[in-house]
């Protein structure tokens, strides 16, 4: 709840009483597209009221009149980021083994503290791509929720499905124990429709296949383990209880996977081919890629602390990918597919809380421009949350999830990686981070 006093304005509707914010002297950049402009931008509730261009002193004569105020003082007023692929239980952990490894009851705490970290960081939305036990995800967003944590809306995904050896089957052969694998390891459609079933029930609201290979498990990017048979029986049971099915498809036959049984998520898609991507563009409007280049970036380049040294064989083998990543989303841009960003935060050399790198790797490698490069981290966020009627965008009736910037992110989208330059972050209607504009407070109070 907001403090007393300046921010404990409050303003009555329709006989109930409700708090009310107004931006004013803001630059109101709204995720549509359009240029940004001078305006006002008034909160009732959790909800956009009225956007303003232009607009008058302290929202006078526009339903504005007994609101807390803030004076934005030229800062820019956006849609909160949203993360297309987000992993709140991966906890910044040096790899994929000390993530499972951990007790969960730490775990839980551990994914709490992620959740903080991201929407300190000015993300106010996020897809679960995988959690790394059955119920963490289902946990977290739950309290989230209920306002019992402080973190992003948030869609709970469950561990990821995958093929016995496959990713996720972390187990050694001498030692085939359920317990040592961050999927849950299947063989054939039985144990594939049994096992969605069982995530349905802990309470998800994705499931995720591994229909790739991931290059530093031990098994090639390029490979697609899991049957047509099994693919299928997920999608069946997944889509009978209107559940949303994502996929880490690196190979391009994991990528056609996708598109012939209406797996809406398709992460990484890095080597998608041209039979691939024609498929792709024909559906659309049914699907949404998230490429996570930040992984393949810092794998790559940044993680020798952690034992991936630079030019080594591992580190190799991510640059090729990148290579071939970057180019297939530069294709797939053009074609209009819709591109995300999303970039498998949370181990130690992809920490969560800098997940607006994608942004600044959009604009420099792929091409887009800052706009479109914002666009895919805040409309094509809300669309992929399920909201796109009401969430990222700063629209009237809208959901009230806004950062304001000190600065212009279409001038340079790295301010968005800056925490200091983040004055308030509002989610829901409600500020997580309050704007510190003390002068100002004194002149309204006076």
């Amino acid at each position: 709840m907001a403090d007393e006093g300046f921010y404990g304005s409050r303003w009555s509707s329709n006989g109930r009483d409700s708090e009310s914010v107004l931006f004013t002297n803001v630059r109101v950049l709204d995720g549509t597209g359009d240029y940004p402009f001078t305006g006002e931008v008034l909160v009732q509730g959790n909800r956009i009221k009225q956007v303003t261009k232009g607009g008058s002193r302290f929202g006078a004569g526009n339903g504005g009149g007994g609101a807390t105020v803030i004076d934005g003082m030229g800062a820019t007023l956006m849609p909160g980021l949203i993360d297309a692929h987000l992993h709140l239980s991966w906890n910044n952990a040096p790899g994929i083994d000390p993530i499972q490894m951990m007790p969960p009851e730490e775990h839980i705490l551990v994914t709490a503290e992620m959740a903080k970290l991201v929407l300190d960081a000015g993300f106010t939305a996020g897809r679960g791509a995988a959690a790394a036990k059955p119920r963490l995800d289902v946990v977290i967003r739950n309290f989230i929720n209920e306002g019992r944590l402080p973190g992003p809306r948030y869609t709970a995904a469950g561990p990821e499905i995958t093929t016995v050896g496959g990713l996720g089957d972390a187990a050694p052969s001498h030692i085939p124990h359920e317990g040592l694998n961050l999927g849950i390891v299947v063989s054939g459609p039985e144990e594939v429709r049994r096992t969605v079933r069982t995530l349905i029930k802990y309470g998800v609201d994705s499931i995720k296949l591994n229909l790739s290979g991931e290059e530093i498990t031990g098994m090639r990017a390029e490979e697609t383990p899991m049957s047509e048979e099994e693919v299928a029986m997920a999608a069946k049971e997944a889509k009978a209880r209107g559940k949303i099915l994502a996929a880490h498809a690196r190979s391009s036959e994991s990528v056609k996977q996708c598109i012939r049984h209406g797996i809406q998520n398709i992460y990484h898609a890095s080597f998608a081919d041209e039979e691939a991507l024609d498929l792709l563009e024909a559906a659309k409007d049914r699907h949404f890629v998230a490429p996570g280049l930040a992984w393949l970036i810092r794998t790559a380049r940044n993680a020798e602390e952690w034992g991936i040294k630079p030019g080594s064989r591992m580190a190799q083998l991510y640059e090729r990918e990148l290579e071939m990543a970057v180019e297939t989303m530069r294709k797939m841009h053009r074609r209009g597919i819709r591109v995300l960003i999303g970039g498998d935060y949370g181990f130690a050399w992809t920490p969560q809380g800098t997940n607006a790198r994608d942004i600044e790797y959009f604009v420099d490698m792929i091409g887009m421009s800052p706009m479109e490069a914002i666009q895919a981290a805040t409309k094509y966020g809300g669309q992929i949350m399920g909201m796109g009627d009401e969430l990222g965008q700063i629209r009237e009736g809208f959901l009230a999830d806004m950062i304001l910037v000190d600065g212009d992110p279409l001038a340079n989208v790295r301010i968005l990686q800056e925490r200091d330059r983040l004055l308030a972050i509002m989610k829901d209607g409600k500020f997580h981070k309050k704007p510190q504009m003390q002068e100002q407070r004194r002149r309204l109070l006076a």
